[in-house]
């Protein structure tokens, strides 16, 4: 399919016309073929008028915290209020191989093959942050072709992967009932940029997530109160993280998970927040994208690539810093004779 086929498919074929289009579009997005990618920005702009209508959701978590259960849960959930969910589902890329498994449509058995629902499994492909370096615009593409809800979900999270908080609406982090004592939970980066935690598995050891809870809604409150701006508890206009306990294998919590959802959208919509967020997020992928293409084009640079193989060896074999060896590569970009090393 050329560009606007494409398009019209995904703007107004029947469904599996537009099944077929998204895929076909979302594997566009991340080629790094040059003309592919000339062809996914007209694309793109030719879609951005029918986007903004979704609401984005970040899901993040341990491995094992169940993300997959839970997502496919709620998928079911909202598919039965009368809502169409998209899920972009990041799946670790392999630091040996290069591969990915990219089995979350396996793990979510019933949401997979239904009509209302589409799931796109992304390999990271090196991208730091939890997510792929096409998401955010692969959730474009998902808002064109109809889908109300997008769900995003990261690879397994660790301190540091937070990209997801800069792309959804709202950030749900799932914790486990024992996870670690509350200094644990402020220690983590990704803690002070949830609107929203969910103890999954509660069914497994109630005592222990009701304790988990109490110490989690302790430690938000305490970066509330000195930490995160947005979640500043004196200010009754701004969302105030909370914590709730669900237990997806079982179905129990998730129509509870949604209310809270749907209070953290009223109250940000009506405040103003969730546009001025999403204004905030359109500006920072820009640059994002500016940071990556300057990469690429600092890599394919005549003069560049000519001293690239000698700088490596230099800096592998600890014959020059490293520092001075990017600065003399950074020079030759821009046409200036790399100075000599003293």
């Amino acid at each position: 399919m050329n560009v606007p086929e494409l398009q019209a498919a995904i703007l107004h074929g029947t469904p599996l016309q537009r099944r077929r289009a998204m895929a076909k579009a979302i594997t566009l997005l991340e080629s790094t073929r040059a003309d592919h990618r000339a062809q996914a920005d007209a694309l793109l702009t030719a879609l951005l008028p029918h986007t903004g209508k979704a609401f984005r959701l970040g899901i993040s978590g341990v491995p094992g915290v169940g993300k997959s259960t839970f997502i496919e849960a709620l998928g079911l959930y909202l598919i039965s209020q009368g809502h169409r969910v998209a899920v972009l589902a990041i799946d670790p890329s392999s630091s040996v191989s290069g591969g990915s498994i990219l089995g979350d449509k396996t793990r979510m058995e019933k949401l997979s093959v239904h009509e209302m629902a589409y799931i796109r499994p992304s390999p990271s492909s090196g991208t730091l942050g939890g997510v792929a370096e096409k998401t955010r615009e692969a959730m474009l593409v998902c808002e064109a072709a109809g889908y109300d809800v997008v769900i995003v979900e990261t690879v397994g999270v660790g301190q540091s992967e937070t990209a997801v908080a800069g792309m959804t609406d709202m950030f749900v982090l799932l914790q486990l009932p024992n996870a670690g004592d509350d200094l644990q939970a402020i220690k983590k980066g990704v803690m002070e940029l949830a609107d929203l935690v969910v103890i999954n598995k509660a069914d497994l050891d109630p005592k222990a997530a009701t304790r988990a809870q109490a110490q989690i809604t302790s430690s938000l409150r305490l970066l509330g109160l000195h930490g995160n701006p947005e979640h500043a508890h004196h200010d009754d206009k701004l969302w105030h993280p909370k914590v709730i306990q669900i237990s997806a294998l079982l179905g129990q919590g998730v129509d509870a998970f949604w209310a809270e959802v749907s209070a953290f959208r009223r109250l940000q919509t009506a405040n103003g927040r969730l546009a001025a967020r999403r204004q905030q997020q359109a500006l920072a992928w820009m640059w994002e994208r500016i940071d990556g293409g300057l990469k690429q084009a600092f890599r394919q640079h005549p003069q560049v690539r000519r001293l690239l193989p000698a700088m490596e060896a230099d800096v592998a074999q600890g014959r020059v810093p490293a520092s001075t060896a990017a600065r003399i590569l950074l020079a030759a970009q821009f046409g200036k004779a790399p100075k000599a090393i003293e």
